[in-house]
């Protein structure tokens, strides 16, 4: 293995870019209205050209053979480092809004950093991505707001929602130090933004408490594992098949 401290970054971005886009695909022809559908089948795509850039680039600085499809379709539950927070059922829509503020509230000044990072093949990543995550960011907050904002149903939806993911934030800025780039560098940029958007909405800010983690280890909620059973089957079915 070529950098093992770049590898585990480069795969735990990788499975967080990959969990996130089948979740969101899980949205087609689900969303509340159809420019909604198409908006999330466009992120979620998003979220998978970056995970097969970061998988690529992963299975290259492992130096064990295994390409970006071995990566995604043929590890177990145990061997995935994405985050909980991706993993997360979608909920109803404020809560996969809520979600998709979270994460891309701390994407976007990941990406933005690892574009300015020592590592040409991360920095090239993190240029693509950050342009992408920024759209990202733009979408869930549009949402985010015209929830909270709107109706008192829509109000007490997008509210449950920021709660019930605000937890798992958390595990998203744990100190990396040695990483290209230090997550918990990222946590005063990130709490800037959600907390303006909070705001704009007529939300709260969740208190800090209870947080979740364990992802970046392999160890995750039975969730992950339903949605790899679903995400790997044609794969394992039919291992080495070519189209």
């Amino acid at each position: 293995m070529n950098n093992p401290l770049t590898f585990t970054f480069a795969l735990a971005l990788g499975d967080d870019a990959l969990i996130a886009a089948q979740r969101l695909a899980e949205w087609a022809t689900r969303a509340p209205e159809m420019e909604e559908d198409i908006a999330l089948a466009n992120i979620a795509l998003d979220q998978l050209g970056a995970a097969r850039l970061l998988l690529s680039y992963a299975g290259e600085l492992e130096g064990a053979g295994r390409d970006e499809d071995a990566l995604a379709f043929l590890r177990d539950d145990r061997e995935f480092r994405n985050c909980l927070l991706v993993e997360l059922p979608n909920g109803d829509f404020a809560m996969t809004m809520a979600k998709l503020l979270v994460l891309s509230a701390y994407q976007l000044p990941l990406y933005t950093a690892l574009a300015g990072c020592a590592d040409e093949r991360l920095a090239a990543i993190g240029g693509k991505a950050r342009k992408e995550s920024a759209y990202h960011l733009d979408h869930a907050a549009l949402w985010v707001k015209r929830l909270g904002d709107g109706t008192e149903e829509s109000h007490r939806r997008m509210q449950a929602g920021i709660d019930q993911v605000w937890p798992y934030a958390h595990e998203l800025f744990v100190a990396q130090p040695q990483a290209p780039v230090d997550p918990a560098t990222l946590r005063g940029e990130f709490d800037d933004t959600v907390s303006a958007v909070l705001a704009e909405a007529t939300l709260t800010v969740p208190e800090s408490g209870w947080a979740p983690g364990g992802g970046r280890d392999g160890v995750h909620t039975e969730d992950l594992s339903y949605l790899l059973a679903e995400m790997q089957v044609l794969h394992r079915a039919h291992p080495g098949a070519r189209w």
